[in-house]
């Protein structure tokens, strides 16, 4: 068994943080982190971590780059002020895309995240719907991958879901749409996509299943650009669905996400609060369902030593 718990925030989302604080009974973390005019970043923890269990909550969120190194310095800080367990709750992770060398004389960046974060004395990771399942095998320590499926899919059933449709994007997200599909009791669709380059434009011409006149369920693990999914709502469109309502479990919402989005035919865009979504992106397509119970939830029952495998879908 470990001490106290203890939870602490990076600036990349203090909202989540404060919310899995607040399901979790426990008082948000003294932290102050402080940015010098050189760009360097200072960590000090206000109250004592000896001999604590210590969460870190901090996703990747822009701007990534600063957002990881406040993270690696909150880890190396907290193992220094003597928390018996440090663990970094990271519900976005950083560069996880960049997760296999696909071109000669690249970093399988992902990798490297994983690395660092071990390096800087990370007992454990919990993070949350990996753009690659696979990307726990960089670590050897453990890592806690949760997913938003059944949170996803029971703000579905709210809004209705007769005569609809299940929609993967691609051909990689068709095993996970897949279950989507089966909790929901619909068909499934999966649309033809293809990535000639690093381009956020990849050409979609063909679609696997029946959408005409049913309302189209759009499941993806994020939303950057949003290239791809209005896309995707315009291909549907063109095969007579009769409406499309997009899920995505981390709104990433980068460039002219929100602006596309306004104009395309997507009726509304559902995402989780793993990403810190300013007001300006806020827009009335737009609704954000919380994933905070849960991580408060897995939080609690890891510091109690007791088994997660219940408190969340694999889906």
């Amino acid at each position: 068994m470990f001490g106290d718990l203890k939870i602490f925030s990076g600036n990349a989302n203090r909202p989540l943080a404060e919310e899995i604080c607040r399901h979790a009974g426990v008082k948000l973390g003294d932290c102050k982190i402080i940015k010098f005019s050189n760009d360097n970043i200072k960590v000090a923890y206000k109250e004592s971590l000896r001999g604590k269990d210590v969460y870190l909550v901090q996703p990747s969120c822009i701007p990534v780059n600063e957002g990881l190194m406040e993270l690696l310095i909150m880890i190396d800080a907290a193992k220094h002020a003597n928390a018996s367990r440090v663990t970094a709750v990271i519900p976005y992770f950083p560069y996880v895309r960049s997760d296999k060398k696909d071109q000669p004389r690249i970093s399988i960046t992902a990798k490297l995240v994983a690395d660092l974060l071990q390096t800087a004395g990370a007992d454990r990771v919990m993070t949350m719907n990996l753009h690659s399942a696979q990307i726990q095998g960089f670590f050897n320590i453990p890592i806690d991958h949760l997913m938003a499926g059944k949170i996803l899919t029971e703000h579905c059933k709210n809004d209705g879901i007769e005569n609809s449709v299940v929609v993967a994007p691609d051909a990689g997200s068709a095993k996970h749409a897949g279950h989507h599909a089966k909790r929901l009791g619909l068909p499934l669709a999966i649309l033809d996509k293809r990535r000639s380059d690093d381009s956020e434009s990849p050409v979609m011409e063909n679609i696997i299943g029946d959408v005409k006149g049913k309302k189209a369920l759009i499941f993806d693990d994020e939303v950057a650009s949003a290239g791809s999914l209005v896309e995707a709502a315009e291909v549907l469109e063109k095969f007579g669905a009769r409406e499309i309502v997009a899920f995505c479990v981390h709104g990433v919402l980068s460039g002219k996400a929100i602006d596309r989005i306004n104009s395309s035919n997507i009726k509304k865009l559902v995402v989780t609060d793993s990403v810190f979504i300013s007001k300006e992106k806020r827009c009335k397509k737009l609704e954000i369902v919380s994933v905070a119970e849960l991580f408060a939830k897995v939080i609690t029952y890891t510091h109690n030593g007791q088994p997660i495998s219940d408190l969340y879908s694999r889906h």
